[in-house]
């Protein structure tokens, strides 16, 4: 029997996914396990696998965009008829969802009946300037309408002339939505680059960066706390560390420690906000901020308190590697409790992060820099790093962060506490 397979939920905040391209094609023998296609999540490219055994019978989009639950493929016998199990889905699916209404382009004043209904979701016709209509594919008219290109200028290559993405990826390409070109003069003075200007199609990772943390920043009330550390015995402590050889550790893994230990001391800012409860966590798990080439991702570090430096940085290292060829797991992504954003190692001195839900807090990292500092009675050159504590209001109080500091910045002026 013919089995429709959906688009399934692959991460806790997914809502869509990307179609990167099919591993099987339509025609091939599947079993349970085999790998379908690539699917780029909102925090990762994931495999999709069968769960079915059987021949694949037909896919739904060969790539780009497609909501959650949304019909991907058909699976079943060699040569089975799928069509009205596909036609059962298909309806069940609309029936699910109000029908969208056309888009006019004449203003709204001037509209004297009742827009018509909208056509099958399979083909939407947009309306030009001369009021001539076009047939085109929901996806090919969202990215007409985000590239702010006229799709009358484009002839379309589907069934009975629709535009297709294809087709204005193409149109896109040769340089339609280029601004006009600069004189030939101007042009030999531009350095060469590899980078790729122009709009570029916001990724789901992007999305849902752009969602989440405009929830957080507008919804939770930030406030922050900024403090300065002595880092000389933690530089001290490190490189006699190193010197041995066998294990050789980072800052970032001393701050990650630190934290670590700072939060079973202060369990209130490990803790999480849900809007009708507070959760005050017993495990520590830390998120460590990865700079990936979409946006960010935040692998986390399990039980942190309890692990070694060594561990720690193991750890950080092979998840940094998957969080940037985008092979993090979803478990490997969720759970955290504290998450740390280091931008130390890019020369910045100081600044804010934004909390990451549900969190009730995110520490933000700067750079080690030497300073005129005063040690018994004498000016001397020190070597300070500045940490700033971001906090939700609804759950954390001011003392509380600033205690949580305070034990903080004594664990890396005092490394040996680290180790004990």
């Amino acid at each position: 029997m013919a089995e429709v397979i959906r688009m399934p939920r692959m991460s806790d905040t997914m809502e869509e996914g990307n179609i990167v391209g099919w591993i099987a094609k339509v025609g091939d023998k599947v079993a349970p396990g085999d790998v379908l296609a690539e699917v780029e999540t909102d925090k990762a490219t994931m495999e999709l696998e069968s769960f079915h055994e059987g021949y694949l019978l037909y896919i739904g989009i060969e790539e780009g965009t497609i909501e959650v639950n949304g019909i991907l493929a058909v699976i079943g016998d060699k040569d089975e008829d799928y069509k009205a199990a596909l036609a059962a889905e298909e309806e069940s699916s609309s029936d699910s969802k109000t029908e969208p209404a056309v888009e006019e382009t004449k203003k709204p004043e001037l509209a004297t009946t009742p827009q018509a209904s909208a056509p099958a979701p399979t083909e939407t016709t947009v309306a030009t300037a001369n009021d001539e209509r076009i047939k085109a594919s929901p996806l090919a008219k969202s990215i007409a309408k985000d590239a702010g290109v006229s799709l009358a200028s484009m002839t379309g290559s589907g069934e009975n002339g629709r535009i297709v993405k294809k087709d204005v990826e193409d149109f896109i390409k040769n340089g339609a939505t280029s601004p006009a070109s600069a004189p030939p003069a101007m042009q030999s003075l531009r350095p060469a680059s590899d980078f790729e200007y122009g709009d570029v199609k916001v990724s789901q990772m992007r999305k849902t960066i752009a969602r989440r943390l405009s929830e957080s920043k507008f919804g939770a009330p930030h406030f922050y706390l900024t403090i300065e550390i002595d880092m000389d015995n933690a530089m001290k402590a490190r490189k006699e560390v190193n010197a041995a050889g066998d294990v050789r550790i980072s800052f970032n893994d001393l701050v990650v420690k630190a934290a670590a230990m700072s939060l079973r001391k202060h369990p209130t800012i490990n803790s999480s906000w849900f809007g009708d409860k507070i959760t005050y966590h017993q495990d520590i798990h830390v998120g460590v901020a990865v700079a990936v080439p979409d946006g960010l991702l935040v692998p986390v570090i399990r039980n942190t308190d309890l692990k070694t430096l060594s561990m720690i940085n193991a750890e950080v290292k092979t998840l940094a590697g998957k969080a940037k060829d985008k092979k993090l797991s979803p478990d490997e992504m969720s759970g955290n409790t504290f998450t740390i954003s280091n931008l130390g190692m890019f020369g910045i001195d100081e600044f804010t992060a934004i909390i990451n839900p549900p969190d009730a807090c995110i520490m933000a990292v700067g750079g080690i820099f030497q300073k005129p500092v005063v040690k018994d009675g004498n000016i001397v050159v020190g070597n300070v790093m500045k940490v700033t504590l971001s906090c939700d209001h609804r759950v954390v109080d001011g003392a509380s962060g600033a205690q949580f500091l305070q034990t903080f910045k004594s664990m890396l002026e005092q490394p040996l506490r680290l180790v004990v």
